[in-house]
């Protein structure tokens, strides 16, 4: 749990003042187009307008509750209304997340989903003896003790234990004075969708459609395939085109300053089972690894899964031909492939031989050819365009 914790992010309430035209939130974007890095965006423009109102929402002072409520004759007010925001990939989500959370006040948290749902199982345990009405109401009042705000990134339900977790929690939270606000490649109504016991996960639906504001952003420019460009995804040989080419993909996803790459950031992440897992540049939900530090160390499916579903993009370099005595190599190579094909996270690569020709010997080299028939499939533009984790 206390590693779970370090993934969120903490902060000092800022003074948030509008300017003449715009709210801090607002003030950013205009930025952002004003210097070409965005496009005029309609869908963008209303969730730019509701963060907007949100953040300066959240930095007003708020109202007495409780006995001073009681005694000044004012009632107990809700936290502000949330904001559910979802679209397909590249639209910009996690990008308006981002100005949000740093404009908004504290304290609060921003944290991705896995990590998050970690946590939370995490702080179920450690409550596994304590006499308590309901688990989840106490976890939730530990979080708002936290944190007035919750940014939430991809959200997202796969595993039928979460389902019956996040109606419950995400209804103490608000009952909490927790303000929540995510973002999902989904509507509500297709979260979890023909997922084990799903009609009992429809509470949770209409908890998000009833207390958080739903607004879509699906508008027509993929921001992260833009950016791509005509750049490839899989590079031979290795060498130092292949390593400029990737190079010049990471700037251009994470916006990262190229005058400044020594000072790329690093990260830990939580690993299911207590261990962590370091990633050697990690920025923006884009990941860089050498296949040596991947593949060639005791990693396993635990490992790949959390990378995957807290990045969108890992990039690997330095893939070698995989011969017989690599074959551990070429089993957790498989594995990797397989982590990231399942949750629509893209890889970006660079090889010493196409996919169809990096294992030929080996044990167990025949089941590569499904490996080879994945790498194939990542390449193309209908996995390019899929929703991660969705």
């Amino acid at each position: 749990m206390e590693l779970a914790l370090k993934m969120a992010t903490l902060a000092p309430a800022p003074q948030v003042r509008p300017d003449d035209t715009h709210g801090p939130v607002a003030a950013a974007y205009a930025r952002l187009l004003a210097t070409g890095e965005l496009r005029p965006d309609p869908g963008q423009a209303v969730a730019v307008a509701r963060l907007d109102a949100l953040a300066l929402a959240l930095a007003a002072p708020p109202a007495p509750s409780g006995p001073l409520a009681w005694l000044l004759g004012r009632k107990p007010v809700s936290p502000p209304r949330g904001i559910y925001l979802w679209g397909g990939v590249g639209r910009g989500k996690t990008m308006l997340m981002d100005l949000f959370h740093a404009a908004a006040p504290g304290p609060k948290r921003r944290v991705h989903h896995h990590p998050f749902m970690l946590d939370i199982h995490a702080r179920l345990f450690a409550l596994r003896h304590q006499v308590t009405p309901d688990p989840l109401v106490t976890i939730a009042r530990q979080l708002a003790d936290e944190a007035r705000l919750l940014c939430l990134d991809e959200f997202y339900v796969r595993d039928p234990a979460d389902a019956m977790i996040m109606g419950r929690l995400f209804g103490a939270l608000i009952a909490a004075g927790v303000t929540v606000v995510t973002t999902s490649n989904r509507p509500p109504h297709d979260l979890y969708k023909d997922g084990l016991n799903r009609d009992l996960f429809v509470l949770f639906i209409d908890l998000v459609e009833a207390r958080l504001d739903v607004l879509p952003l699906n508008g027509p420019t993929d921001y992260r395939m833009d950016r791509l460009g005509a750049l490839a995804t899989w590079y031979v040989p290795n060498g130092p085109a292949a390593t400029a080419a990737l190079s010049e993909a990471f700037f251009r996803l994470t916006d990262f300053p190229v005058e400044d790459r020594a000072n790329v950031p690093t990260a830990t992440i939580p690993v299911e089972g207590g261990r962590t897992l370091f990633i050697p540049k990690s920025l923006k939900g884009v990941a860089v690894f050498s296949f040596k530090r991947l593949c060639g160390q005791p990693l396993g499916s635990a490992d790949y899964l959390a990378l995957a579903r807290t990045h969108h993009t890992v990039i690997v370099v330095g893939i070698p031909v995989l011969t017989p005595d690599r074959r551990n190599e070429a089993a957790r190579f498989t594995l990797l492939v397989d982590t990231l094909y399942e949750t629509r996270t893209k890889l970006l690569a660079a090889a010493d031989a196409e996919p169809d020709a990096l294992y030929r010997e080996g044990d167990d080299n025949f089941e590569f050819e499904r490996t080879a028939s994945r790498l194939a499939e990542m390449r193309s533009a209908d996995y390019l365009a899929l929703g991660h984790c969705s």
